[in-house]
């Protein structure tokens, strides 16, 4: 990044608050999240922490902001208000020409009715949130691998078991619904003896998502989250080491979703054939607003916001900034 930009201080900021429709994951029991975006000179980004997870508060990213900058997700909402302010200057959408690769559907629990809803919509891919009950959850896998039979499935468990509890759930599933499985992430605190032994007993692909970095051999998969990480770092390692790239958002603001969905279209462009099904789709998580309402349906295919830049060029316009002091 420009040294120019990340150091500007002209930065207005607009707090919001998204309100999901069910907990969105093992280790969090909010249903309101509190994020803000920025603005810089013309370009917008977005800043959205999970302290659950190991993120700073937003009072802690926004006094980083106004100094040193030095969390990531904060120097990484600063790259994306610099590509962002780059291509509205020269009134051009960041996407023209760009193709987003297709979405897995994002359950945050075993829920049928949504399951059936994300198979009317089209989705081939069911990423399920896993990890707060392990015994209802099998059940529910096993029904519906049975009910569906031509579905892949990638499990979350955010580290919430243990080397041993991950070990006994993989090898104690049925051979059917091992066959199903497209990857487990987090399942457990990654260390790169303990995964290694563990796909060897398991012969599953496990996916290394929250300690992600460019030397994580024992993984089969790299999980980029462009709100925290740089995809190109990441991708790089991922395509020496033979492993697959899954782009997701952050469960965060549209405009995240958005930059999280360009950061895959241009990771797909740079190493062609790396870049596999992402998880850019998770507005639905949330009650509806002007921005959700934006991205159109629930569905495999990312719909791109008109506008310049990430888009939303009206949306953005509404909203009261306050600069940031």
């Amino acid at each position: 990044m420009g040294m120019d930009f990340l150091e500007r201080k002209d930065v207005w900021i607009y707090r919001y608050t998204l309100k999901s429709r069910g907990f969105l994951n093992a280790v969090s029991a909010r249903r309101e999240f509190e994020g803000v975006l920025i603005r810089v000179g013309d370009g917008h980004g977005c800043i959205h922490p999970w302290p659950e997870l190991g993120d700073p508060t937003v009072g802690k990213c926004l006094e980083d902001l106004k100094g040193r900058r030095f969390w990531p997700i904060v120097r990484r909402a600063m790259r994306c208000a610099e590509y962002d302010h780059t291509a509205r200057n020269a009134e051009e959408s960041l996407f023209e020409e760009m193709e987003v690769p297709q979405s897995h559907a994002t359950l945050v629990k075993g829920d049928a009715k949504e399951l059936a809803k994300a198979v009317e919509a089209g989705f081939v891919v069911i990423k399920m949130k896993a990890g707060r009950d392990l015994e209802m959850e099998v059940k529910f896998l096993d029904e519906m691998v049975t009910a569906y039979p031509k579905l892949k499935w990638r499990l979350d468990f955010n580290e919430s078991l243990s080397g041993e509890a991950a070990e006994s759930l993989l090898t104690g599933l049925s051979a059917q619904t091992r066959m199903a499985l497209d990857f487990v992430e987090d399942i457990c605190p990654f260390s790169e003896t303990a995964w290694a032994e563990l796909r060897s007993r398991t012969k599953i692909d496990l996916a290394v998502d929250r300690e992600a970095g460019p030397h994580r051999v024992a993984a089969q998969v790299t999980v980029i989250k462009p709100a925290l990480d740089e995809p190109f770092l990441l991708s790089e390692a991922a395509a020496m080491y033979g492993q697959r790239v899954v782009i997701t958002s952050y469960m965060d603001h549209p405009l995240g979703q958005a930059f999280a969905a360009w950061e895959a279209a241009r990771m797909g462009l740079i190493f062609p054939g790396l870049v596999g099904v992402c998880g850019v789709q998770t507005h639905h998580l949330f009650d509806r607003n002007v921005f959700v309402e934006a991205l159109g349906a629930w569905q495999p295919d990312f719909t791109i916001p008109s506008g310049t830049g990430l888009g939303f060029n009206d949306e953005l316009a509404d909203l009261k900034w306050e600069k940031l002091d």
